[in-house]
């Protein structure tokens, strides 16, 4: 999943490649969400982990990998 994370007063977006499922990410946010501090805890691909404050995320953007053709073919 490439997840896209708008963080509010950052005028960059944050990307993450990961291998979790978008129910998983979705339930990481909202658990994030409905504690006083939370924070979101995300895996990406290469083994590293993106930590956001759960209040300061303005959106998040849940995608499918894309496949990305090679060559000529159609």
């Amino acid at each position: 999943m490439q997840v896209r994370i708008g963080v509010q007063s950052v005028p960059k977006e944050l990307v993450v490649e990961t291998a979790q499922s978008a129910d998983e990410i979705q339930k990481s946010l909202a658990d994030a969400l409905a504690q006083d501090n939370g924070v979101l805890v995300l895996q990406d691909r290469r083994s590293g982990r993106v930590v956001v404050p759960a209040r300061s995320v303005g959106y998040l953007e849940i995608a499918e990998d894309e496949q990305r053709s090679v060559g000529f073919g159609t």
